[in-house]
């Protein structure tokens, strides 16, 4: 009863968040101060490790492929693997673990001062004041971020095949080019906006239901780290199975 009860509080939350007269000029400073902190915050930790997923998949795939397949597939494997799954993926771990925790403490934190009862009592709806410009903020970055590490992770293979295993990079971008498929590109956008609205839905609830004082704020950050990265999952088991299963 009690998971349905949080499930049916969650959905709520979303729904008076986002679901309720859209207007973009009146949160127009809000939401680009949301893609300031989730694009632009995040930018530099999602180079370094889509950088270093480049290199590890490159490296594997290398060893795994050894006398199989033609050199020139190792642009179209790793092409494919960081379009389909590592690259919307780990942005989107990545993103929760900075972004989600944060919303929820932010939020969390202006329950507990009971300035959200002041927004209340100006009959301001704080879900919308609050909840919305994160949610269209993070909906907003999310995807680019995604794009960014895909083609980050990708180059930064292809200058290791280059420079470690001998494969020119005209070799590496014809195996890219030639199992080019836009479904894996579409894929891997649908999860990155599917995986936004995970982020920061989770932040929101968690944040609007702190009750008491720091402790709770702690938990509810935590609380929504963790929600939002099994979210992720099972979306992307489900963008799976309905795009490529």
């Amino acid at each position: 009863m009690s998971l349905f009860s949080n499930i049916a509080d969650y959905a709520e939350s979303f729904l008076r968040s986002f679901f309720f007269r859209w207007n973009f000029r009146k949160h127009k400073i809000r939401i680009l101060e949301q893609i300031d902190s989730v694009g632009i915050g995040s930018l530099p930790i999602i180079i370094l490790i889509s950088a270093f997923l480049g290199l590890v998949t490159t490296v594997q795939l290398s060893y795994q492929l050894l006398g199989i397949l033609p050199r020139y597939f190792l642009g179209a494997v790793v092409g494919r693997m960081v379009l389909i799954e590592l690259g919307p993926i780990l942005t989107g771990l990545i993103v929760s673990g900075r972004c989600a925790s944060a919303m929820a403490a932010e939020i969390g934190t202006m329950r507990v001062t009971e300035q959200i009862d002041a927004l209340e009592s100006m009959a301001i709806n704080p879900y919308q004041f609050l909840g919305f410009p994160r949610i269209m903020g993070t909906l907003i970055s999310l995807p680019i971020l995604t794009v960014f590490s895909e083609f980050v992770a990708i180059y930064t293979g292809g200058l290791y095949a280059h420079t470690f295993l001998n494969v020119p990079l005209s070799v590496y971008n014809y195996g890219l080019v030639r199992n080019f498929y836009h479904r894996d590109l579409f894929g891997g956008l649908l999860k990155s906006i599917l995986f936004s609205f995970a982020i920061s839905t989770s932040g929101c609830y968690f944040g609007f239901k702190v009750r008491g004082g720091a402790k709770e704020v702690g938990a509810a950050a935590t609380y929504a780290v963790v929600t939002a990265c099994v979210l992720i999952l099972i979306l992307d088991f489900i963008v799976a199975l309905l795009v490529f299963g």
